[in-house]
């Protein structure tokens, strides 16, 4: 980690400037400067000479690494792109310093600090509303809420793992993450009647409060409609 990072006034870092306070940080920055031990620093207004250049290597990467490759999973990815960054990237000649970059890398390596021992917890909040049937969409997927829960617009709190859902600060509904898209999650006990299991039997006709009759009365039924004398 190192010292001290350089930040565009993006509002996810920068909110503002007060004279007698001078930058004021992101309060979610400063958290994770704390995690880590590091110092933010803003550029300049207006110069964009200030600015790190960060953008670029993405485009390096797309172009050189993902273009026209192909892979299974994450594992197959993983394993492709450490191959190509000890085999392709490391190794080049950098354009903007002029050196070769895994021994640049391994000059700085002494002045960084440690990272801690365990990653920042990272919490997203978001606002969302619940539909009709008591589900809440986040990200592709529905998380279920508590039935009789009013249809407000409700707080979710989302980590790399959970799915934590509050309504006025009150926590309602804890769910894992589910992986992909379109799925749907009911918790236990937030549905008054239970949830049937897929290939589940129906229930009986007098449990789902239909009253079972005896075949012969819709018999008699259908032989008085066919006797009777059509509408004039």
């Amino acid at each position: 980690m190192p010292e001290q990072i350089l930040y565009d006034r993006m509002k996810t870092a920068v909110l503002g400037e007060v004279d007698d306070r001078g930058i004021v940080y992101n309060d979610k920055l400063l958290a994770l400067a704390g995690h880590y031990g590091f110092t933010p620093k803003a550029c300049r207004p207006y110069r964009a000479k200030t600015k790190g250049k960060v953008e670029r290597p993405f485009r390096y990467v797309r172009e050189d690494f993902f273009l026209a490759r192909s892979f299974r999973d994450l594992d197959d990815l993983n394993a492709q792109f450490a191959q190509w960054l000890d085999q392709v990237a490391n190794r080049r000649l950098h354009g903007t310093t002029g050196r070769i970059v895994a021994e640049h890398f391994t000059e700085e390596r002494p002045s960084l600090k440690p990272l801690p021992a365990g990653p920042f917890n990272a919490v997203l909040r978001l606002e969302r509303r619940i539909s009709r049937d008591g589900m809440v969409s986040i990200g592709g997927n529905l998380y279920s809420v508590p039935d009789g829960t009013r249809r407000r617009p409700v707080e979710v709190q989302l980590t790399a793992a959970d799915v934590n859902i509050l309504e006025e600060g009150r926590l309602i509904a804890a769910h894992p993450v589910l992986d992909g898209r379109g799925k749907r999650r009911i918790a236990e006990g937030h549905r008054s009647t239970p949830v049937p299991r897929a290939g589940a039997a129906p229930p009986p006709l007098a449990e789902a409060g239909v009253t079972p009759r005896s075949l012969a009365i819709y018999e008699a039924i259908g032989r008085r409609l066919a006797t009777a004398e059509p509408a004039r």
